[in-house]
């Protein structure tokens, strides 16, 4: 469970942070093709950024704080929660901030 977690935060940290990477990347446009392929699973690596998220909860409260904002931005599109919604809207300024501490917490939930 715990390499499922890690992988939803590498799929959703690329896709969250995709605007960074894609600088960072240059002409390769590497990270534009990962997030092609990882685009129509979006709602599938958000709901599993949350599930996890919490069902890892005690382990570490950052790394949960950054798994359920990141599965929150990836499910705005799903959300039908107006309370909800309004938030998601707000932490979306973060959105390539997010996505690379989503990278970062999956590269340390390796070790």
């Amino acid at each position: 469970m715990g390499l499922l977690l890690t992988i939803a935060c590498f799929a959703g940290g690329i896709l969250l942070g995709l605007a960074t990477l894609d600088k960072w990347d240059g002409e390769a446009n590497f990270f534009n093709k990962i997030a092609g392929f990882l685009a129509p699973f979006q709602t599938v690596i958000g709901g599993a950024l949350i599930f996890f998220g919490i069902w890892y909860f005690w382990g570490n409260l950052l790394y949960t704080a950054v798994e359920l904002i990141g599965g929150l931005l990836l499910l705005t599109h799903v959300i039908k929660v107006e309370s909800i919604k309004k938030i998601s809207a707000k932490l979306m300024t973060f959105k390539a901030i997010v996505g690379i501490a989503l990278l970062a917490v999956g590269i340390l939930r390796l070790f």
